[in-house]
C-alpha cells in the first residue's frame, strides 16, 4: 500500500421497523496511509457543508477491531470491536450525544494494494437503541488505477 490512498466509505441505518426509507450514505477522498507496530492508519480531512473550517479524521485498523477519531468541528472517538460494547460521546456543533456501539461483526480482508472493511453494528444514543447499521470501506493505492466501489 502506498502512503497516497483513495478511500470509500458507505453506510446503511436499519429503523427498528421501517427499513423502506434506507438510503445509504456514501463518501469518496482521497487520504494518506502508513502502518506502524501491525496497525493500518488512515487520514483523511472532512468538510460539514456550512461550516468553516473541517475535521480530521483517523482511521485505525487492527486485524479485529476499528478505531475513527474526529477531531475538529466534530469530535468523537468511535471504537468497533466484535461482541462489545463501546460507548463515547459525540460531540457536534449541535450538541452532545452519548452513543454506544455494539459490533456485531468486523471483518478485515487485506491485499497488498487494498483494504476491504465490513461492519454491522447496533447504534444507541443516550442507551436507546436507534438502529442496525453497516459500513463498508474500501481503501486502496492511488497508483492502483482501478478504484472501484463495493
Amino acid at each position: 500500500m502506498t502512503k497516497d490512498v483513495l478511500l470509500s466509505i458507505s453506510g446503511l441505518q436499519f429503523a427498528a421497523k421501517d427499513e423502506e426509507d434506507i438510503e445509504p450514505v456514501e463518501m469518496i477522498t482521497a487520504g494518506d496511509y502508513y502502518k506502524k507496530n501491525g496497525k493500518h492508519y488512515i487520514l483523511y480531512d472532512e468538510v460539514m457543508e456550512g461550516f468553516d473550517g473541517n475535521t480530521k479524521n483517523i482511521i485505525k485498523l487492527t486485524e479485529d477491531s476499528l478505531d475513527i477519531t474526529k477531531k475538529g468541528i466534530s469530535n468523537v472517538h468511535m471504537v468497533f470491536e466484535k461482541n462489545k460494547k463501546n460507548v463515547s460521546y459525540y460531540n457536534t456543533p449541535f450538541g452532545s450525544l452519548l452513543i454506544g456501539i455494539d459490533a456485531k461483526s468486523v471483518d478485515i480482508a487485506e491485499t497488498e494494494s487494498h483494504i476491504d472493511v465490513k461492519i454491522k453494528y447496533n447504534l444507541e444514543v443516550n442507551y436507546e437503541h436507534l438502529a442496525d447499521c453497516s459500513i463498508t470501506m474500501s481503501i486502496q493505492s492511488k497508483e492502483s488505477g482501478d478504484f472501484t466501489l463495493s
